[in-house]
This record gives C-alpha cells, sequence and structure tokens, in this order.
C-alpha cells in the first residue's frame, strides 16, 4: 500500500510539472479524458532519453528546493505529541460535525422537495422494499408461532429434569429458532426474486440489504434468546429470575434491532440515493440513542450490580476477587458510563477504524480479566482449600506437610502478582500502548524473557532440592521407620542441614544473578574480601567456629546429652558449629559460644554409674549391711530398670568413718543417662530392705554423756529444780 500511494504521487507530480500546456484542454475535459491524456504524455517523455533526462534533472531540483525550504526537524517531546494528538482530534470532531449538519440539511432537502432526487424511482423501491419486509415479517411471524408450539413443549418437558437433559432440549429449542430465522430469510428472498421480481429472478440490491440485515440482526437476537430464555423458564441455564431474563432481552433486542438494521439496511439505502453525509446523520442520530437508553439501562442498574459486586467482601472474604469486587462496586457505573462516552466520541471522530479496534481491545481486555480472575480464583480456591498429605508420607516426614504448608501461600501470591502483571500487559497490549509480543519476538526481548524463565527454573530446582535434602533428613532422624539414629548422627545430620541450606541458598542466588545479567565474578571478589575483613575484624567468632569445628571432630557432645560446661549443666538442645544451646533442670535455656568453652563434661558418653554412698549407725554391722545392699540390688534386678543395668553390683565397702556413720559405698553400672533413674529406684529398695532388717541410716544428731558408776549403771539426769525427766 505505501508503494502503491508513491507511485500514484509520483505519477501526480509528472503529469503536474511536464504538461502544463495541456492544462487548458484539460480543464476543459472530464476526468476519464485528463487521466488518459496525462498517462500518454508521460509514456511519451518516459520513451524519450533527452526528456526523461530533463526529466529526472527537473525532480533532483525540485527535491532539493523542498530540502532547503522544509523547516528543520526536531525531537518531539511527550507534551507536543499529546498536543498534536489533541489538535488532530478536535479537526476530526469539528469535521465529524460538519458531516452531521450537512447530512441533515441533505435530509431536510429531501423531505422539502427542493433537491435534485427522483422521487419516481425513489418511491418504486420504497414500495419494493415495503413489500418485500411485509412478507418477510409475516412469514417470519407465522413460522414463529409454529416453533412456539414447539418450545413451550420442549419447556414443559424440561422443568425438573437434571441438567444434561435440559442442556439437550435448550438445544433444540434453539436449533428450531434458528431453523425459523433461515426459513423466513429464504421465503423473503423467494418473494423478491419471484413476487416482487416478476418471476424475472432478480432483485433490487436495497432488498438485498434489508433480507441480510434480517438475518444478521435475528440470529443475534437468537443467541440472545438462547442465554436468557425469556419466555422459556424450564430452559433457561443461567440462575436468574423471570423478571430479570425478560428485562435484559427487552432492551437488547430492542438495541440489536435499532443499530443493526440502521447500519445495515436504512443507513446503506440512504448513501445510494440520498448522500454520504445523510447517512452518516442517521447513523450519529442511531448510536446516539443507543448511548442514550445503555445510559438508562445502567443507571437503572447500579445498585444491583453494587450489591453483586460487593457481595463476596461482606460474606467476609478477602481475596482478590473480593477486594477488586468491592472496589469497583462504588465506581462502576462511573467506569462504563466514560466507556461508553468514549467509544461513541471516537467512532464519531473516525467511524471507520477507530470502533472497531476499540471493540476488538475492549474484547480483547475483558477476556484478558475474566481468564486472570478465573485463574486468581482457582489458586485462591486451592491455597484456602488446604494442603493434606497422604498418611503414610505423613507419618514418615512429619514436618513436611507443615513445610509445603508455609511455603505454598507465599508461592500463591508470587503467582498472583505474576498472573496480575500479565493481565495489565495483556490489557496494555491489546489497547496498543506497548507491543509486548513485538518486544518478545525481538532479540533482547528473547533473551530478557529467557534469562527470566532460567532464573526461574533454578530457583524451582532449588527449592525443590531445599525440600528433598530437608526431607531425606527428617526420615533419617525419624525413629518409627529404619534404624533409630544416634545421637552423633542426629548432630551431624542437623548440621548438615543448615549447612546445605546456607550453600544452596548462596549457589542458587549466584546462579539466578548470572542468569539475569548479573556479573558474580565482583560479587565472588567481594565476599572473598569480606570474608577475610570478617576474620580480622571478628576474631571471637572465628575462634566460635574453630572450636565448634574441633568441638565436632572430637565427638565430645551431641544433641540430647547432658553436659556441664563451666557451671551451667543441662540438657544440649541445639548444636551449631558456633554455639551450643542447653536447657537447664529450671528450664532455662543456656546460649554459650564455644569460645568461652574451657571444658566440656558429658555426664551420658557411652555408659554411666550410680554411686550409691549409704550411711550407716556405728552399731551395725558391715557384713549385714553389704548383704542388705546386696538383696536391694537384686530386687532392682527383677524391675523395669534392670535392662538398664549392664554389669553386676561393684561393691567398694566402707570408704570412711564419719562423726555419726559408716558410709558403705556401692556402684551400679548403666547404659548412658541410665544411671539416674536407677540410683532413685536403688536408694528406695535400700531404705525398704534396711527398714525390714532393722538397721539404722543415722542422722547428725548431740549426744550427751555423763560417764557410768563402777556397777556399769549411768547416774540418773538431775534437772534444776530437783525433778527428774519422765
Amino acid at each position: 500500500m505505501p508503494l502503491r500511494n508513491a507511485a500514484a504521487s509520483l505519477l501526480f507530480l509528472l503529469i503536474l510539472i511536464f504538461s502544463p500546456t495541456l492544462s487548458s484542454a484539460q480543464e476543459a475535459s472530464p476526468p476519464a479524458a485528463k487521466s488518459a491524456s496525462s498517462i500518454d504524455d508521460l509514456i511519451r517523455i518516459l520513451e524519450n532519453d533527452e526528456a526523461r533526462n530533463a526529466l529526472l534533472t527537473r525532480l533532483k531540483s525540485e527535491v532539493s528546493t523542498d530540502q532547503a525550504k522544509a523547516p528543520p526537524t526536531e525531537d518531539q517531546t511527550i507534551a507536543r505529541q499529546i498536543a498534536e494528538h489533541t489538535r488532530a482530534a478536535a479537526e476530526q470532531i469539528m469535521e465529524g460535525g460538519a458531516a452531521i449538519w450537512s447530512g441533515v440539511a441533505a435530509v431536510a432537502t429531501v423531505f422539502s422537495g427542493s433537491g435534485e432526487v427522483d422521487y419516481g424511482l425513489l418511491q418504486t423501491l420504497a414500495l419494493n422494499v415495503v413489500l418485500v419486509g411485509a412478507s418477510l415479517f409475516a412469514s417470519f411471524f407465522v413460522l414463529r408461532m409454529l416453533s412456539y408450539v414447539l418450545q413451550r413443549s420442549l419447556d414443559r418437558r424440561a422443568a425438573g429434569r437434571p441438567w444434561p437433559l435440559r442442556i439437550i432440549l435448550t438445544a433444540i429449542s434453539t436449533i428450531a429458532d434458528i431453523v425459523t430465522v433461515a426459513l423466513a430469510w429464504s421465503a423473503g428472498y423467494l418473494i423478491a426474486l419471484q413476487v416482487i421480481g416478476a418471476g424475472g429472478g432478480r432483485m433490487d440490491i436495497n432488498q438485498t440489504l434489508l433480507l441480510n440485515a434480517f438475518l444478521m440482526v435475528e440470529m443475534l437476537k437468537v443467541a440472545i434468546r438462547f442465554v436468557l430464555q425469556p419466555r422459556f423458564p424450564a430452559l433457561r441455564l443461567l440462575s436468574i429470575s423471570d423478571t430479570t431474563a425478560a428485562y435484559w432481552y427487552f432492551w437488547l433486542a430492542r438495541a440489536i434491532s435499532l443499530v443493526g438494521y440502521t447500519f445495515m439496511f436504512a443507513a446503506p439505502v440512504i448513501a445510494t440515493n440520498v448522500s454520504d453525509t445523510a447517512a452518516q446523520a442517521i447513523r450519529v442520530l442511531v448510536m446516539l440513542t443507543a448511548l442514550v437508553i445503555a445510559i438508562i439501562v445502567i443507571l437503572q442498574n447500579r445498585d444491583r450490580v453494587r450489591r453483586v459486586l460487593s457481595s463476596r467482601a461482606s460474606d467476609g472474604r478477602g481475596d482478590f476477587i473480593s477486594r477488586s469486587g468491592a472496589f469497583l462496586a462504588g465506581i462502576w457505573h462511573v467506569l462504563a458510563i466514560a466507556y461508553l462516552v468514549a467509544a461513541f466520541v471516537v467512532w464519531l471522530v473516525n467511524p471507520t477504524t477507530a470502533l472497531p479496534f476499540m471493540i476488538s481491545a475492549t474484547l480483547k481486555s475483558v477476556a484478558a480479566v475474566i481468564v486472570g480472575g478465573l485463574v486468581i480464583a482457582f489458586i485462591g480456591r486451592f491455597a484456602n482449600a488446604g494442603l493434606r498429605l497422604p498418611d503414610d508420607l505423613r507419618l514418615r516426614l512429619p514436618a513436611l506437610e507443615g513445610r509445603l504448608k508455609a511455603f505454598v501461600p507465599r508461592v500463591m501470591q508470587v503467582i498472583r502478582t505474576v498472573v496480575t502483571v500479565g493481565v495489565v500487559i495483556a490489557v496494555a497490549q491489546a489497547w496498543g500502548l506497548i507491543d509486548f509480543l513485538g518486544w518478545l519476538s525481538s532479540e533482547a526481548g528473547q533473551r530478557i524473557s529467557g534469562s527470566a524463565i532460567a532464573a526461574l527454573i533454578i530457583l524451582l530446582l532449588g527449592f525443590v532440592a531445599y525440600l528433598a535434602v530437608s526431607s531425606w533428613v527428617e526420615y533419617r532422624l525419624n525413629p518409627e521407620f529404619g534404624s533409630i539414629p544416634t545421637s552423633r548422627e542426629k548432630t551431624l545430620l542437623s548440621l548438615f542441614r543448615n549447612a546445605f541450606t546456607i550453600a544452596l541458598v548462596v549457589l542458587v542466588s549466584m546462579l539466578a544473578l548470572a542468569q539475569i545479567g548479573v556479573n558474580i565474578a565482583p560479587l565472588l571478589a567481594g565476599a572473598g574480601v569480606l570474608g577475610l575483613a570478617i576474620g580480622f575484624g571478628a576474631q571471637k567468632l572465628v575462634q566460635d567456629i574453630i572450636t565448634g569445628v574441633f568441638i565436632q571432630l572430637e565427638n565430645v557432645m551431641n544433641e540430647g546429652d547432658v553436659v556441664a560446661l563451666g557451671s551451667v549443666s543441662g540438657v544440649v538442645e541445639k548444636l551449631t558449629i558456633r554455639s551450643v544451646s542447653i536447657r537447664s533442670l529450671d528450664g532455662t535455656l543456656h546460649l554459650i559460644p564455644f569460645s568461652s568453652v574451657d571444658t566440656v563434661s558429658n555426664l551420658v558418653k557411652d555408659f554411666g554409674y550410680h554411686v550409691a554412698e549409704i550411711r550407716v549407725a556405728y552399731r551395725e554391722k558391715i557384713a549385714e549391711v553389704k548383704e542388705a545392699m546386696q538383696e536391694a540390688f537384686d530386687l532392682l534386678m527383677q524391675t523395669e530398670w534392670g535392662d538398664q543395668i549392664i554389669d553386676k553390683l561393684d561393691m567398694h565397702g566402707v570408704t570412711s568413718l564419719g562423726e555419726s556413720a559408716v558410709v558403705v559405698r556401692a556402684r551400679i553400672k548403666t547404659v548412658a543417662g541410665g544411671h539416674w533413674g536407677t540410683g532413685r529406684a536403688y536408694n528406695e529398695l535400700v531404705k525398704q530392705v534396711f527398714d525390714r532388717r532393722g538397721i539404722e541410716i543415722p542422722y547428725p544428731h548431740v549426744t550427751l554423756y555423763k560417764g557410768d558408776e563402777k556397777a556399769g549403771r549411768s547416774p540418773p539426769l538431775q534437772l534444776e529444780g530437783g525433778s527428774q525427766p519422765t
């Protein structure tokens, strides 16, 4: 098309330049003669070498003159571009208004009789169109009455039936409706060809316009009747009331009839027989009427649509659709009216290309919003429905479900954001604001999109690797499946999971940054320098890590061990490469960095001893005491604590002679960590055996001794006042 326009312009320029002598003759000639004469002159010029060279020289000089006279080009700013578009729109609006006024004047001229119109021909054409229209709509009315009987029967059959049967009956009713329109249209064509055309098999173009307009309009009405079914509620697939269906069918059918018959029949007839400006005036009047009807319908349904849009938010839902509906509930009618007015103005300015573009962009935008809303709604429903793993998998990996539940909402949020951005891009693409598809097909677009997709894949694979390693560690630490993990395995696996997570985060981040075009070499160099700086500036931290490494290598303590670090003792709850967390007996959690650890005392390493130091009175026989202690040990072996004991009683004997008691020691060897419970149970049994045997367990007391007489009797104690104690 640009090449054709350029050729035509060149031809016109040649004619103007090299045909000055023919101007007087051409002014008196008709347009066809002018064109033929100009073409012949051009052919003669091109066939002559001298004339052709002169032509080229003349053209070059004209081009040089035009370039010298042309104003210097300058970069247009956004404000200048907006001003130029605004000026062009205003000029087109004025031209459209002038065309409308000219059309009204032309129509007035026709009705006033002052115009040059062949009224006899016009009356004949109008009569033929009226006859065809009368026969067309009469046959359509009769066929509609016949189809109504069938559709009413289908409606009675569909009442109370399941959905599949109702869909089939609705389809049959719609097919009958389509056949009715097709038969009426065929009957109109037959009458126009055989009756109106006097059996000659010919018909006027105006009759064809009427028949085609009828077919298009009535087929659109069939589609609306299929959706709304205003007269047959049992065939209606939508869950709406009879009043609502009748209301919307009333307005939609009349709007379609008004616009359809005007644009497809009335306007072409007026353009052919009166003028194009008159036809455009009729179109503008009809579109203005349709705009007023649409605004009235919007205002009538403002409150109803507002309640529907805000219903989800009123029920307490907080998803994307609910929030969007609540936001649009108060302003939807303003947006709808503004859009219709804008569409009318755009059509008025450029009815040939602007309105089809606007309708196409609107349909694409609506489709993008609907698809995006459905995707977001599905994602929201999936996220809100909850994630539940199979029972067997939950038993093997108890923490996996919680980990996924914590991760899925974040992923859903990212997906919702991506979908929202995609909808915005699709809407902008539909309206021509951006050329995303063109950019995507370019080299830069392919490179950037490929890098982004590769980065996302790397992040996804990193998460899968983290999930797999964490699940494997969790499965390995689960005592109900496989071998029971030792304390050493628990510690090393926990440290491995932490170290793997840190290394994976660093590696995935670096790879993702490299994919999107970030040079990671300076980052790696900076990380090395930063590590060196940390090594010099944070010597305490380095000492913590180095000491922790040697403690782990020497296997001094593990998670679950009972240890004593300085003045703190308790159970090791968490062990990292830098510090240890100890829970003391009273529940206090102590975080101790390894740099402050001088001595580690592990109370549950390999095995344990319960040291029983029994105090007995001086009057007791040591052999009997040892026998009683052995009896208590034998009783202990018969209880559930016997499984904790791994050796026989180690009797040490008398270890000290105290001020008021003799200390007899024995030792019981148990499994690691079992000596506390075993010792408590043994002490209880020793007390029971000593009580049964009458062995005294003394406690600190004061004994007053006054000496004995020669007969071996102790004199009585005299209290002050001469009385004796009772």
